[in-house]
């Protein structure tokens, strides 16, 4: 299997989002025909505006950027054309991990071959998938790189989730936890934590298995909450819900790009990268799902625990000289915020405290999304 191997850390970003009506602020069956007037300049499909699994979502994709800040000008360049197809419709964008109160069992799925089969194979935890997230592409120098860095990262992918953590409530109900979607996508059969794996080779093997057992067709159906792209040639971070405002989405991307650069280093220079015992690494996940930034996590083998948010605030110190180099130390700094407010279930939270109304609850996530400020900031 080839890794294409890329000589620098470049990002990529991809943000799914919800179709909402704005006068019933559910969820509604659009992107076909939304998509389709957005594509017909290019032909069969536009470049960086993609389906989804279910017709009441999108995907805006960026393409290869050096930085953050190139990565933001590439997302909203798309973003306007969609919002602007949306708008005419009397459509919006809903941001967040999972709407408030649309059912999955009210939604369609997407016309297309491929995810007919995937429903039809999968079936209930496919179709509760309603889920929306973010993945970041991060380059890396090499095969056995892109192996180490997803090991070492899975320390990091709790802050991931406790930060950008955005679906308190799934079905009408406040679940009780931070982020629902985690738990919802977990139920997929190939999702989950990666393997802890020596390198390469055994990834290869691994994914032969796979493939000749019938689990999967290619790595596209790998969904670990980290994993290696060879097609892209990438470390690829899966584990983040969808975000409110573009300024988290950019905070996050400042996160993923910094720490992948700082243990490319770290890798190219010999040293062997830190890992934790899986069972750590799953405990520690459960807590950022269940309780957002307001938990301890365990941070070694020894069990000694510490808070997420000091845990956060170092990272965030360690990665400072990174983050100038790449030049995104502006948005890496406002992780910061996001410690300090709140993350997007707390504020849906604190809005659903105040009304007592889900509606009023998407109507937040659109006001943040539109003017690209979380509450409270």
């Amino acid at each position: 299997m080839k890794f294409n191997a890329s000589p620098e850390n470049t990002l990529g970003v991809e943000v799914e989002a919800g179709i909402v009506d704005r006068e019933s602020l559910a969820l509604v069956a659009r992107s076909d025909e939304v998509l389709a007037e957005l594509a017909a300049p290019f032909g069969d499909e536009h470049p960086k505006a993609k389906h989804e699994f279910y017709q009441s979502s999108i995907e805006v994709i960026t393409g290869i950027c050096d930085t953050v800040p190139e990565a933001e000008r590439d997302l909203r360049a798309t973003f306007d054309e969609v919002e602007a197809a949306l708008a005419k419709r009397g459509l919006a964008l809903q941001p967040g991990g999972l709407h408030p109160f649309s059912g999955w069992q009210d939604l369609t799925v997407t016309n297309d071959e491929r995810y007919r089969n995937f429903a039809e194979r999968i079936q209930w935890p496919a179709r509760r998938s309603m889920c929306h997230g973010i993945h970041y592409h991060v380059g890396v120098q090499s095969a056995d790189a892109s192996v180490a860095i997803a090991n070492s990262l899975a320390i990091q992918l709790p802050l991931f989730i406790a930060l950008s953590a955005s679906s308190p409530f799934w079905h009408g109900l406040d679940t009780g936890l931070d982020s629902s979607r985690t738990k919802v996508f977990e139920a997929m059969p190939t999702n989950d934590l990666p393997p802890l794996l020596s390198g390469w080779t055994e990834f290869e093997q691994l994914m032969d298995v796979l493939i000749k057992g019938g689990a999967i067709e290619s790595v596209r159906e790998l969904w670990w909450d980290i994993r290696p792209h060879p097609g892209f040639g990438t470390v690829e971070l899966r584990m983040s819900d969808a975000m409110a405002t573009m300024r988290e989405v950019l905070a996050l991307a400042a996160l993923a790009q910094c720490s992948v650069y700082d243990l490319s280093r770290r890798f190219e220079d010999g040293e062997t990268l830190p890992s934790l015992h899986p069972w750590v690494l799953k405990q520690n996940k459960w807590r950022a799902a269940r309780f957002g930034l307001d938990t301890m996590l365990i941070e070694n083998d020894e069990g000694d625990n510490r808070d997420i948010k000091e845990l956060i605030a170092t990272e965030i110190g360690r990665l400072g000289d990174v983050a100038r180099t790449l030049g995104c130390a502006e948005q890496l700094a406002d992780l910061h915020l996001i410690v300090e407010h709140g993350n997007g279930a707390t504020r849906q939270r604190r809005e659903f405290a105040r009304t007592g109304d889900l509606e009023s609850v998407v109507a937040l996530l659109l006001h943040e999304w539109e003017t690209n400020t979380p509450t409270g900031w």
